[in-house]
């Protein structure tokens, strides 16, 4: 499987509303439910508005897009993650699936996906 390293620190934020929020920032992820509104995006345009947050996050996107008919892309990524003691925070769109993982274990989740058989593309 061909990986892509994402160029930004991440920060996974949770809101309490999205007046504050800035949809034109990429990567942007969104999820809103009945008991939160998270957001994913880069640590430099976290909007002001968060009730809570964790910085330090990296991610890598699985090349895509990927077909819905797929099955284990994600339990192949984590039970190597998982091996290799690496905690994950994934995200999927329509297209293809995003992992991160924080940024002091980032070198150790890509030598351990490298190590298993898959590969980074710039």
């Amino acid at each position: 499987m061909k990986l892509r390293k994402l160029s930004c620190e991440l920060s996974v934020c949770q809101m309490g509303s999205l007046e504050s929020v800035d949809f034109d920032i990429e990567p942007l992820f969104l999820a809103r439910t009945a008991d939160e509104i998270s957001l994913v995006c880069p640590t430099s345009r976290v909007p002001a508005s968060t009730t809570a947050r964790e910085d330090g996050w990296q991610g890598f996107a699985v090349e895509g897009p990927l077909d819905f008919a797929l099955v284990g892309i994600l339990a192949e990524i984590s039970r190597i993650l998982a091996e290799a003691n690496v905690p994950l925070f994934a995200v999927s769109t329509f297209n293809t699936d995003y992992v991160l993982v924080k940024a002091d274990h980032f070198e150790r989740a890509a030598a351990a996906l490298e190590t298993a058989g898959h590969s980074f593309i710039d």
